[in-house]
């Protein structure tokens, strides 16, 4: 109850913050402080959008595209393995300094009308598996377009599904095994455009063929999505299944009524394999701007009982690459953010994450600026609050997974594009 009771007065803290400024709005994007790949809200459009409009836009004229991206980060993350509030002789203080240097390196090749190849290798110092450097392979796929009917996509790559900014449960092809390969996806699919939405089928396997392994058949999923969109609502139906995990299916749809951006989504999950025993999720939430677009207010109500499972999450630049267990029960989640304007673009965030069941919660208030061009500044303090055994205080944000630290970073990014064609 204590750690609950610091909960609800910082939320409170958070709310004072934000209504005492004025900014403009933008986009949710917490993300950008952990460089997390979360799929961003909007009532309007989504990954497999973006996706689909990639391969129609393959139709092009013979040519190649370079693009070089370089960033340069440093900080630190000084924090705490028991909150501080705490009193606890364990606990142990570190300071958690950050110094990288990222580039990466595409090349978009359109082959003919009907053929498009995508390359990215990616480096960095130090690596975060050998601590000296790191060349790695990033995306690597072709776009074949056959009669402007069928667009088929296939390599390494990762596609999303689903609509929750906060909860990734619809997103099936994230979902891992707890026995089987675990590593980045390799994809085959092939999408057919109807009236303005479509179908989608594909294949995915998780087996590292950087190493010369060979996909067995129980390491290959086999799934398939149908959108159905209208200028009142859009509606997405999909199916996934890969051996070792329950088949699971989702409905999910998503509509502007009032100024606010709905969405619901369920998932039905049936274990084949444990005498067909069925469980469920669902969400639902809301996106609504205010004050002339200056405050952006994302709230979502989710409920899982399917019990353990699993979620891929990629490498990005804070976190290594790993698996994320799906927390159970009821839960609740709230976003912020608010835009100053002027000069660096200054903007407030705040994110909550609420499971009463376990009595456990996550707080992440923050700011980012951009004062000048090519540079950004975060500062963010991810806490964990309640039940030390409760979900959050034992996955958490933060890259060491500590349950409260303060993070600082400070990057310099830019990048140029070449093209011949």
């Amino acid at each position: 109850m204590k750690g609950l009771s610091v909960f609800l007065a910082l939320l409170f803290f958070s709310f004072l913050c934000l209504a005492a400024q004025e900014g403009d709005i933008i986009d949710w994007d917490i993300d950008s402080v952990f460089d997390e790949p979360w799929p961003e809200f909007s009532p309007e459009e989504n990954a497999d959008d973006d996706a689909m409009a990639s391969v129609m836009g393959s139709v092009k004229r013979k040519g190649i595209v370079f693009d070089a991206s370089y960033r340069f980060q440093g900080g630190f993350a000084p924090g705490w393995n028991i909150t501080p509030w705490d009193d606890d002789e364990e606990r142990v203080f570190t300071w958690g300094p950050y110094v990288k240097m990222a580039a990466s390196l595409s090349m978009d090749a359109q082959i003919s009308e009907i053929f498009r190849v995508k390359s990215v290798m990616d480096f960095c110092i130090p690596s975060k598996k050998n601590s000296v450097f790191e060349f790695s392979l990033g995306d690597f796929f072709f776009d074949y377009n056959m009669y402007n009917a069928v667009f088929f996509r296939a390599g390494k790559y990762s596609q999303s599904w689903g609509i929750s900014p906060n909860y990734e449960f619809t997103n099936l092809l994230a979902r891992v095994p707890e026995d089987g390969p675990k590593g980045p996806s390799y994809i085959m699919k092939a999408d057919v455009p109807i009236g303005v939405g479509g179908v989608q089928a594909l294949a995915l396997t998780r087996v590292d063929f950087l190493k010369g392994e060979t996909p067995a058949r129980n390491d290959i999923g086999l799934g398939g999505k149908y959108n159905l969109a209208f200028r009142w609502a859009d509606f997405d139906l999909g199916i996934f299944y890969l051996d070792r995990m329950p088949l699971r299916s989702f409905f999910s749809t998503k509509t502007t009524l009032w100024n606010f951006e709905l969405y619901n989504e369920w998932l039905v999950a049936v274990d084949l394999n444990n005498d067909n025993e069925t469980s469920f999720a669902v969400n639902l939430g809301f996106g609504k701007d205010f004050f002339n677009e200056k405050l952006d207010i994302n709230w979502e109500f989710f409920f899982n009982g399917e019990g353990k499972s699993s979620l891929y999450h990629s490498e990005t630049d804070i976190r290594e690459e790993g698996i994320s267990p799906f927390v159970e029960g009821f839960n609740m989640a709230l976003n912020l953010i608010y835009r100053f304007g002027g000069k660096g673009k200054p903007r407030l965030f705040t994110q909550v994450l609420y499971a009463p069941m376990q009595d456990s919660a996550q707080l992440i208030p923050g700011f980012k600026l951009n004062p000048w061009e090519h540079i950004d500044i975060y500062f963010a303090v991810p806490m964990a609050l309640g039940n030390k055994e409760g979900y959050y205080y034992k996955h958490n944000e933060d890259p060491k997974n500590r349950p409260f630290s303060m993070m600082l970073l400070v990057t310099l990014k830019g990048s140029i594009k070449a093209g011949y064609y």
